[in-house]
């Protein structure tokens, strides 16, 4: 996973509590724990996952706060919402360093994140190609990971 610095992700929390008071909301500490927390995660947490790290660090915040303060973060740019086939959604920060792909297996729910510079530069050809305006993408290739394709093998 593409993870962030810890100056990114300092970046991150100041570009939200600036994005709350230019829409003149409240910047509370929940908030900055909660944004801080996705900001730091090595992988792609759940609402529920970010409830229960900050609840393991003695932070008592409720799940409608997590919830809401999401959405904000969604709505401002600085985290993108995934959800990977699994039921749940997951988020991630918004990694300054560019656009990744990932590799869902619908076998043990993993999910590894890549990235293309072919790729990359061929999206917006195809996007041209059929005259239409690129603006983002996403990506998610849903297969089985090289572990669960082994322990398949293996019980053969």
């Amino acid at each position: 996973m593409a993870h962030l610095t810890s100056a990114e992700a300092a970046d991150l929390l100041e570009r939200f509590r600036h994005y709350l008071r230019e829409h003149r909301l409240p910047v509370t500490q929940q908030r900055d724990l909660i944004a801080t927390a996705i900001f730091t995660a090595p992988d792609h947490l759940t609402a529920a996952a970010v409830h229960q790290r900050l609840a393991r660090q003695g932070k008592r915040i409720g799940i409608a706060t997590v919830y809401r303060t999401l959405d904000l973060l969604v709505e401002s740019g600085l985290i993108r919402l995934h959800e990977f086939g699994d039921g749940f959604r997951r988020y991630e920060g918004a990694a300054p360093q560019g656009s990744h792909g990932h590799l869902v297996c619908g076998v043990c729910g993993g999910v590894e994140e890549f990235t293309n510079e072919r790729l990359e530069r061929m999206l917006p050809i195809i996007a041209d190609e059929h005259h239409f305006r690129y603006r983002t993408h996403r990506v998610e290739l849903h297969g089985t990971c090289r572990a669960c394709q082994q322990r398949t093998l293996e019980g053969l």
